[in-house]
Parts: C-alpha cells; structure tokens; sequence
C-alpha cells in the first residue's frame, strides 16, 4: 500500500510501535532487540534496526538542457548547495518461529532532485503535500523457511531478485549511487510471491529467486498484467567470483492495436577477494564488478518520419556499468571507482526520422525542466562516473568524499553535448545489525 500522501511519519511510527508491541505481548519469551538470538532464529527474537545516507553537496556545473530525468541532480541550478537526506530505513524483523519469520522496512527517500522540491500542487515521491519526507511501507513480508530443503516461500511486499540481493550487495555503495538498473527503476521491491533458494543447500554455491508480483512497488495494482521476475547465479573460488544472470518480463498494454511489453536481460559478474566459503564480503578487500542489461521495449517508441507519418517502434535500452573499490587502510578507509554506459534507443536512423516518443516510465526521462520537456530529445546517451573515498572513524560510521557526473549526448544530428557536475560530501550510517 502506498501511504506516502496519507500516512504522516507519525502514524508510520506508531504502525512499527504496534507491531513490536502485538510480539512483545503475544508471547511473554520475546527477546527485544537480541542480534544474535535473532541471527540464529530462535522463535520470538527480532531486532529493530536502521541506516541513513545523505550528503553536503555543491554543484559546479549544469546540464544547459535540463536533461537526465532519472537522477537526483537534474534541473539544479549551477552552484546551488544544498544539506540533503536521500535515504532513511527503519526496520524490524522477527522470528515467529523455526520455520516462519517477519520483516517489516520504513523508508524515507527523496525521489526530487534535491533543493528544488515540487510545487505543492504537484507532490509525489516520499514527499507530502507540504514538501515535508514521510516514511513509506517498503517491505512488509512473511518467510516460509525450508518450505523444501533449500528454498524459502516468500509473501508479502519483497526485495526483487533485480539487483537488491546480489548485484547492489557487491556494489557496496548504495549511499552514493543506485545500481544501473535501479537508475532505470526496474523494481527494487514488490508487492507478490517469491521462491528464493539454492540447489545446494550444504554449500549455497548455485541459487536461484522467481516472484511474480504486481510491478507497481508500494503502490497499489492499476492494471490486470503481473510482473515476472526470475534469477539464478553460481559462485565459484570459495565465493570469490560470482556469475549472476537476471530476466524479467511484463505487459504493458495487450489489446488488438497495440501489444506493449517490457523483457529486460541482465548479466552480472564479480570478483571479491575477501569472500570465505561462508560468503562475500564486500566492505573488505577488493571488489571488481561488471554488470550489463538490455531491456527490450516491445512497440514502445513512436518515431515520425521526416515526411509526417509515425511508426511504432520496439526498440531495446542497454546499460553497462563497470566498477572497483577496495581498501587502502583495513576498516579505515577505502577508495570505489564507477563508470557506466547508457543508450535509451539502439533504433536511430537520421535519415527517416525526425522524432522519437518512448512510451516506457524512466526510458522517456527527459521530461524534467521546471515543469517542462526540455528539448524533445528522448535518444541522448549518458556516461556516469563517480569516485571517492571512504573513511569509517567507527564500524557503521561513512564519511565518503566523492564527485558525481553524468554527461548527455544526442543521437540526432544536432550537438549539445553537456553534463552534470556535483561534489558532495556523503555520510552513512548503519545500526542495530
């Protein structure tokens, strides 16, 4: 359920009071906020727990065309600093019992680019009507352990196998950037069924993740087609290298005139030196990673000929991000490098068209400029990059000095090459687990 305009923080609070409050009272053995009673599911355990991230931030330079719909930075004036939190959880999982347990997040995140809030006319995201943040209902679920020997029988409002249970875990850096998918806002959380589970359960070296789910996150379904979500993933070298591959698949209109879908396929690879046989550890050693999509949109882009006819076009989005970090003093400090590649539409031909209309929520994301579509183009390729630095003056504690850039680049046959340019200061924080 989406609450974001109807649940103040407070009556969210009090949501996560009652329910600590119904397992404290429901069995007089509840142990509060015992980590380590929870870690090895003894019935009636939890923890309640959290993080946050946010940042100083200054930005240099600016995209003259307002471009780039789907970050945080677009439409921000040049030099404008801004004290910004971009992510607030707060969480609680219990152990019913052996077999069952519960998991309940609120969050608090910024979807507006920061500093220049939305009119209060026009109010969305985790923002109220006031501009003011509101915790939202990200994950409310009931886990089925071992309903068979290795697998787990997910239900509720889940994590999705998209990127939050591999691919952003080696990342490790969450707090400066979203994954590339996520950029896209391929879904991070659903409300559905999932089965998440290894073939092997003595040694959890080949796993799989199916859901099936509404596609639409916290908010309510608005239509009668399912999003499908399906994953698998091998780790080799006691758990140092990971393979991962992701597919996923929904309908987006199916009548007579116009059958729309979205499929996306993802690869991911990974290299962290200081995993054991009992798992990655990102936040330690080296960590090399390298993840690639291609999203086919089946009949999604309306392109008009120079002439004036419009043709429907299925057209395929493909993203590549490329990444390192690793220590330079143990559990001190650390640095991270990233780069990826964007290309919204693999189908421009200059020579018969003269405009393109994607059709796809955050594929046809130049549509931000105060208010206004900035320049029509829906084809520019994009390049991030981002670099820092990252001190940990106590375990659970970030300081991570960094730069963000995303340059825009036209496929038509005009230039207006540009960019955007911000330095930020990033704290981090994490506690109760």
């Amino acid at each position: 359920m989406n609450i974001k305009n109807r649940m103040t923080p407070v009556f969210c609070l009090a949501l996560m009071i009652f329910f600590l409050g119904f397992c404290k009272i429901s069995n007089a053995q509840y142990t509060w906020n015992n980590d380590s009673a929870f870690k090895a599911g003894n019935p009636n355990s939890g923890r309640i727990w959290g993080y946050a991230f946010g940042d100083f931030a200054y930005k240099s330079h600016k995209d003259s065309l307002n471009r780039g719909g789907s970050n945080q930075y677009t439409g921000i004036p040049k030099n404008r600093t801004t004290f910004q939190f971009r992510r607030i959880y707060l969480g609680y999982d219990y152990n019913i019992s052996k077999k069952f347990s519960a998991e309940l997040l609120l969050a608090a995140e910024d979807n507006f680019p920061a500093g220049n809030p939305p009119s209060s006319a026009a109010a969305s995201g985790d923002e109220l009507l006031n501009n003011k943040l509101s915790f939202y209902i990200k994950l409310m679920n009931i886990r089925w352990k071992n309903i068979w020997k290795g697998t787990d029988l997910v239900v509720g409002q889940i994590s999705t196998p998209a990127f939050p249970l591999l691919s952003e875990r080696l990342w490790n850096y969450r707090s400066i950037e979203r994954t590339i998918a996520d950029i896209r806002r391929t879904p991070s959380y659903d409300l559905g069924a999932a089965l998440q589970g290894v073939f092997d359960p003595d040694t959890k070296n080949f796993g799989y993740n199916l859901m099936v789910a509404n596609g639409s996150s916290a908010k309510p379904e608005g239509d009668n087609f399912k999003w499908f979500y399906g994953d698998v993933y091998a780790y080799f070298a006691n758990k140092k290298l990971v393979f991962d591959v992701y597919a996923d698949y929904e309908r987006l209109n199916f009548t007579s005139k116009w059958k729309h879908s979205r499929q996306m396929w993802k690869g991911y690879i990974a290299y962290n030196s200081a995993a054991t046989v009992k798992g990655i550890d990102p936040g330690n050693g080296v960590t090399v990673g390298l993840e690639f999509f291609v999203n086919n949109l089946k009949n999604d882009n309306f392109a008009t000929r120079i002439t004036g006819e419009v043709d429907t076009l299925t057209t395929a989005a493909k993203g590549l991000s490329m990444y390192i970090h690793g220590d330079i003093i143990k559990s001190k400090l650390r640095f991270f490098a990233r780069a990826d590649l964007y290309k919204p539409n693999n189908k421009v031909d200059n020579n018969v068209y003269s405009k393109y209309t994607a059709n796809t929520g955050n594929y046809n994301d130049n549509s931000y400029s105060l208010g206004t579509i900035a320049t029509g183009d829906q084809t520019y390729k994009q390049t991030f990059m981002t670099l820092g630095l990252d001190y940990m003056p106590a375990k659970g504690v970030h300081f991570i000095p960094n730069i963000w850039y995303n340059h825009y680049a036209t496929q038509l046959s005009s230039s207006n090459a540009d960019h955007d340019l911000v330095w930020r200061i990033t704290f981090y924080y994490v506690f109760g687990k």
